[in-house]
């Protein structure tokens, strides 16, 4: 207990505050001593100098002057961050610790002042400088200290990927001096020994944890763009074993665009899982695009959603007459105008609150808008939940392009997109089966008039509202477990971007009736997902995060499927739009199927609503219960 308290007392006397205080006193001595010896100077002078040092009044004097600096608050700041409130504070107790010396002086018969009354201005203006200046000079002495210490503190990085945008990425650093570029890596062996403006080539990528340990390497950023899937992984991988913080710059697929520019600082990013998935860039043909949009007037329903969003960015870069937006959620449409409204301030677009299951919301839009084009996004999609809501999946998702397409038939509407989804192949839930419908409906429409009925089928998006993403990378945040249905559990995945340009590149293509599947690649596995996702945080599977099981859920595939056994895929002119020929299709039987199944709707008959369901679709079997999947996975 006598240590704590003796060391507790050496702490308050060794505190900082307290050598300002003693610097200050000897700062108040030497200014009178000055101000008195230069008052006197050419009279009589200071006696000799030791008596100037034991001067009578200067106990008085250091008294006073303290307490004043104490009470206006100039030991609340510190030197390093000294500024002009603690210069007044410092000017103003030197004026009032003049005066008051001033009358401590006089009351106690001392005739000082009376004889040199200079003293009252150049004692204070004494203060201001002996106190005011080491302050200053200290504030600045750290500045400087702490500029050079963020300088040599700069992120000692190396390169990952010597190409076109390695180099340009170089140069950009070098200009910027926020990074500290120690060299290249680079698996392209010809460029051994080289140095790129000064910069040296240290090896090959895998070489990046010896380096690491060798060099002090801080930050690797990956520039490489153009990195298939097994590249960036592998690149990933490497970095992750160096255990060094590492950024990447935008992919192809993120760069393209009609507007598409190069690479910037700006741009560097922390590696996503769409780096990871190494979708290939989509070569489109903007031409064709621009001469499709431009100039049309387009509606987008659903147009708040993840996909709708995605094509009203895109449809507004290409510059349509007018662009409308139909939603039922008022928030969605809300952040859509918000975005599109900044972004694109000059451009024609209506935001429009309503439901495509309204027939006169419908009508009226169709009368006004006049469209030459709708895509048609509006959809229930949230599987688990649809499944105990048959009426209201089968209102929205089959009513609701029924009327639309209706619409746009007498309207005399040029082109009629449908965006469907995978799960309508062979459907094993009431989503899956509803959508297969739409497609169905939409096909059988087509030849009745000038409109052109398309469908375009795709998987999933990566990072839409309700997908498997958000859900794992929320688990992590919590601390785990992720949970995975199945081990072997796989699903297609494309970026929102791809899917949206893909989309208005199949608009352009097709005479009507075809529906188009898009090229989803090779299925990610759900369990590569999670321990990616757990990766990219930091943290490593197993270890900190757990991965568990759940089992696959009632109907619930282990493998999606793109196209039914009945469609025969043939290429079109773009590499990753396929087209679907199908069999011919019933249209009269369909539209009497169709009115009884909206009458059951009418009446909640949900028993005879699922038998004509079943009836449109023969690959589900609704007599033994209708099962449903997760649309995450």
């Amino acid at each position: 207990m006598i240590k704590q308290r003796i060391s507790y007392l050496l702490a308050r006397l060794i505190h900082p505050r307290l050598a300002v205080i003693a610097h200050d006193l000897v700062m108040i001595w030497a200014g009178w001593l000055i101000s008195r010896a230069l008052s006197v100077s050419g009279t009589q002078g200071l006696e000799t100098p030791l008596k100037a040092f034991l001067l009578p009044e200067i106990p008085l004097i250091l008294v006073i002057q303290g307490a004043v600096f104490w009470v206006t608050g100039l030991y609340r700041g510190l030197w390093r961050f000294a500024s002009l409130p603690d210069l007044w504070n410092l000017v103003k107790g030197a004026v009032i610790g003049t005066i008051l010396v001033m009358l401590a002086l006089w009351l106690t018969g001392s005739h000082l002042l009376t004889r040199y009354p200079q003293l009252a201005v150049m004692y204070p203006a004494a203060l201001v400088i002996f106190l005011g200046a080491p302050r200053m000079l200290f504030r600045s002495w750290k500045d400087a200290t702490r500029a050079e210490r963020k300088a040599h503190a700069r992120a000692r990085t190396v390169i990952l990927g010597a190409g076109h945008t390695g180099v340009a990425l170089l140069r950009e650093l070098q200009r910027s001096g926020a990074y500290q570029v120690l060299g290249f890596l680079d698996d392209d062996k010809s460029l051994r020994g080289v140095r790129i403006h000064g910069v040296r080539m240290l090896g090959e990528i895998d070489q990046l944890p010896r380096l690491c340990e060798e060099m002090a390497i801080q930050m690797a950023i990956i520039a490489m763009p153009a990195a298939t899937n097994e590249e960036m992984q592998r690149v990933v991988n490497i970095c992750e074993q160096a255990e060094v913080e590492f950024k990447t710059l935008p992919n192809l697929s993120e760069l393209s665009g009609p507007a598409a520019a190069p690479s910037r600082l700006d741009d560097l990013k922390s590696v996503a899982l769409e780096d990871l998935l190494g979708r290939e860039a989509v070569a489109l043909d903007w031409q064709s695009l621009r001469s499709g949009f431009s100039g049309k007037r387009v509606v987008i329903t659903g147009g708040g959603g993840s996909i709708g969003s995605e094509l009203a960015r895109l449809i507004a870069e290409l510059q349509p007459a007018r662009l409308c937006i139909l939603d039922q959620s008022e928030y969605n449409l809300y952040c859509i105008e918000l975005e599109l409204s900044e972004d694109y301030p000059g451009l024609a677009i209506d935001y429009q609150l309503g439901d495509v299951t309204d027939q006169a919301t419908i009508q009226h839009l169709l009368k006004t808008q006049q469209p030459h084009i709708i895509l048609h996004a509006a959809a229930y999609k949230h599987l688990p939940m649809l499944q105990g809501q048959m009426r209201e999946a089968f209102a929205n998702n089959v009513l609701g392009t029924q009327r639309m397409a209706q619409a746009a038939l007498q309207h005399d509407v040029e082109t009629f997109v449908l965006i469907s989804t995978d799960k309508a192949v062979n459907p094993s839930n009431v989503m899956g089966a509803t959508k297969r419908i739409a497609e169905l409906y939409c096909e059988s429409l087509n030849q009745r008039g000038t409109t052109r009925f398309l469908t375009v089928r795709f998987g999933n998006v990566l990072n839409s509202t309700g997908s498997v993403v958000p859900r794992f990378k929320q688990q992590i945040k919590q601390g785990g477990p992720v949970t995975v249905t199945h081990p072997e559990i796989s699903r297609y995945f494309m970026t929102i971007r791809e899917a949206g340009e893909l989309i208005l590149q199949a608009a352009m293509l097709g005479q009507g009736g075809e529906i188009y599947v898009l090229d989803m690649g090779e299925p990610i596995s759900i369990k590569f997902l999670a321990e990616q996702l757990i990766r990219l945080d930091g943290k490593q599977p197993g270890n900190g995060i757990e991965i568990v099981y759940t089992g696959l859920r009632p109907g619930e595939k282990l493998h999606e499927e793109l196209f039914h056994a009945e469609e025969t895929l043939q290429a079109t002119s773009h590499p990753k739009i396929l087209l679907a020929r199908a069999q011919s299709i019933d249209s009269k039987h369909l539209r009497q199927l169709l009115d009884q199944a909206e009458q059951a709707s009418n009446t909640y008959d949900l028993q005879q609503l699922e038998q004509l369901l079943y009836k449109i679709i023969q690959e589900i079997d609704f007599a033994n219960g209708v099962k449903y999947e997760s649309d995450e996975q």
